[in-house]
């Protein structure tokens, strides 16, 4: 599994996420927004993913989505597209995904999702673990008192 992680540099949650990715070994490929030019095919391959459409992946604080001034309630998937390829910026980010999976923005909680399932297994052991040896140590607590 290769994850794609689209991106501009000066994006703090877009740090994060190369960050995590990294620290959790975590093969994928970069895509700079800004400075290489999606294809129509990446995307339709985005938006495929997407549970919401077009509302879960714009966004709506960047110029970009200002100065064109558009109801995207009313623009068709292929001009929607069009207008994503001329204007990367109007792209959430950072956007991660894989052939099945997609994650908008950085969120500690939802980026695990790209672990391989035995990562996340073997985590939710450990943080079970952890919170049941912290139960016992305050109960131990408790009774000494």
């Amino acid at each position: 599994m290769v994850v794609t992680l689209f991106l501009s540099p000066s994006c703090t949650s877009c740090r994060k996420a190369r960050q995590w990715l990294e620290s959790h070994n975590i093969a994928y490929v970069e895509r700079n927004v800004k400075k290489d030019k999606l294809s129509a095919d990446e995307v339709k391959a985005i938006l495929r993913l997407t549970e919401d459409g077009t509302e879960e992946i714009i966004s709506k604080r960047s110029k970009a989505f200002s100065q064109l001034n558009l109801d995207f309630n009313t623009v068709s998937t292929n001009e929607f597209i069009d207008l994503v390829v001329q204007h990367p910026s109007l792209l959430k980010r950072p956007i991660m995904m894989d052939d099945s999976r997609i994650q908008v923005g950085y969120n500690d909680d939802d980026i695990r999702q790209f672990l391989p399932r035995e990562v996340r297994q073997r985590e939710l052991v450990l943080a079970t673990m952890r919170s049941d040896f912290q139960e016992q140590t305050k109960n131990l607590v408790i009774e000494e008192n």
